[in-house]
C-alpha cells in the first residue's frame, strides 16, 4: 500500500510540476499577447492619423493646384505673361501630383487601419478605421479636384498657345 501510495504522490507532484508549467507559459502567452494588442491599438490609431494627415496635404495641393490655375487664367489675357502661364500651369500639375499621392498614402494608411481592425475588432479601433476611411475619400476626391484644376490650367496655356 505505501507503495502505490508513494506512486500516486510521485504522480500529484509530476502533475503539480506541469500545472507551475502551464501557468508560466499562459502568463508569458498573456504577456505577449496584450503587447501584441496594444501594439495593434498604436498601430491603427497611428494609421488613422495618418490617413487624416495625408488628406489634409491632398487638400492643400487642391487649393495649390486651384491657386495655379487662377493665376494662369489671369496671366493669359497679357501676351508678355506667356512664362508665367507656362509656369502656373507647370504648378498646377505637381500640386495635382502631389495630391494623388497624398491621397495614395491616405489610402494605403485607411488599408493598415482597416487589417489592425480585421484582427481585433474593438470599438476605439472601428471609429480610426472609420476616420482613416472618411479621411482617404477626402483625400481622393480632393486629388481628383486637384487633376482637373491642372487640366484646366493646361488648357488655357494651350489656348494661349494657339493665339500666339
Amino acid at each position: 500500500m505505501s507503495q502505490e501510495l508513494e506512486l500516486v504522490y510521485k504522480k500529484l507532484a509530476e502533475m503539480q510540476a506541469d500545472l507551475e508549467d502551464l501557468r508560466n507559459t499562459y502568463k508569458g502567452v498573456s504577456k505577449s499577447y496584450l503587447v501584441a494588442l496594444s501594439s495593434l491599438n498604436e498601430l491603427t490609431l497611428q494609421s488613422s492619423e495618418a490617413a487624416k494627415r495625408a488628406a489634409k496635404s491632398t487638400e492643400q495641393s487642391r487649393i495649390a493646384a486651384m491657386n495655379a490655375m487662377m493665376a494662369a487664367k489671369e496671366a493669359s489675357g497679357n501676351p508678355t505673361l506667356h512664362k508665367v502661364v507656362e509656369t502656373a500651369v507647370t504648378a498646377a500639375v505637381a500640386a495635382a501630383l502631389a495630391a494623388v499621392e497624398s491621397a495614395a498614402a491616405a489610402a494605403a494608411a485607411a488599408a493598415a487601419a482597416s487589417a489592425a481592425v480585421a484582427h481585433q475588432a474593438e470599438e476605439s479601433l472601428l471609429k480610426a478605421s472609420t476616420e482613416a476611411a472618411a479621411a482617404s475619400r477626402m483625400a481622393a476626391d480632393s486629388a481628383a479636384e486637384a487633376v482637373r484644376l491642372s487640366n484646366q490650367a493646361r488648357e488655357i496655356v494651350d489656348a494661349v498657345n494657339k493665339k500666339s
